[in-house]
């Protein structure tokens, strides 16, 4: 790709240069003749990565998929334009259930017991919490490994079972809308608005790598954001800053947040 260095070097600003060389070395292999290339699971942020490098290759078009419809975590596939048939995600979906009465276990523990077998982030997608079991959308490759080694969560025996990626139902979020003012457009600011906290609340969450915008990590409280940005505090979910409505004669700035419940 010609401007294969120039498009590491504008993403590394954003520490995701490794990602985009990875991203660029599989746009190549499908526009030297394979009819598709997939990647690893990757986080919505990284799907401006491959619509800027698809854009500097005309003749791939970019696809992604994560298992089911709204998924967070996708893989994303440079397809070459002549080619009509299905595109192989390698995706399965694992269900770890457990006994309800005996622990209410939480995304985070999910997610730290994957991990804790080892397993690389991004080998497995979204986590789909319900009362008594989790979905977890993981590689095709890893799901032996998961049934056979994956038999605790935070102490509670799990059994692990395939079901088909169709009995998914699609994502549905509640979003909450919030208008107001804020005396500046620096991320401790809008993240105390949207997430109903102090500000020195929010500016400690963000020292602290709990928040991240456009899924990066947080450079600083005093990090400016702008519309369209998405900004994610752990625990608490993620908003949008959807437009700038204007300034008030007192100079406050006016807002629109959507916060993702």
């Amino acid at each position: 790709m010609k401007n294969r260095d120039r498009i590491i070097r504008y993403y590394k600003g954003t520490d995701n240069g490794e990602l985009a060389a990875r991203l660029i070395d599989l746009a190549d292999s499908a526009a030297k003749g394979r009819p598709y290339a997939v990647s690893e699971f990757v986080s919505p942020g990284a799907v401006q990565i491959g619509e800027t490098i698809q854009a500097h290759v005309p003749s791939l078009v970019l696809k992604s998929f994560g298992g089911y419809e709204g998924a967070e975590r996708v893989k994303l596939a440079f397809v070459n334009a002549d080619y009509e048939g299905l595109v192989e995600y390698g995706i399965t979906a694992c269900r770890a259930s457990w006994d309800a009465r005996y622990r209410l276990l939480g995304h985070r523990d999910v997610l730290g017991s994957l991990m804790g077998l080892g397993i690389d982030r991004t080998h497995f997608g979204d986590i789909i919490m319900t009362e008594s079991s989790a979905v977890i959308l993981a590689d095709t490759s890893l799901y032996a490994y998961v049934q056979q080694n994956f038999t605790k969560i935070a102490m509670v025996p799990v059994t692990i079972d395939e079901i088909p990626l169709g009995d998914i139902a699609p994502r549905q979020e509640k979003v909450k809308e919030i208008k107001t003012t804020v005396a500046s457009l620096r991320l401790d600011a809008i993240a105390s608005s949207g997430f109903g906290m102090s500000r020195t609340k929010a500016a400690e969450a963000i020292k602290g790598e709990r928040v991240q915008v456009n899924w990066q990590p947080a450079k600083g409280p005093s990090q400016d954001v702008a519309a369209g940005d998405v900004i994610s505090l752990r625990g608490k979910g993620r908003m949008e800053l959807v437009s700038i409505t204007g300034t008030s004669r007192k100079g406050r700035i006016g807002v629109l947040l959507k916060r993702y419940m």
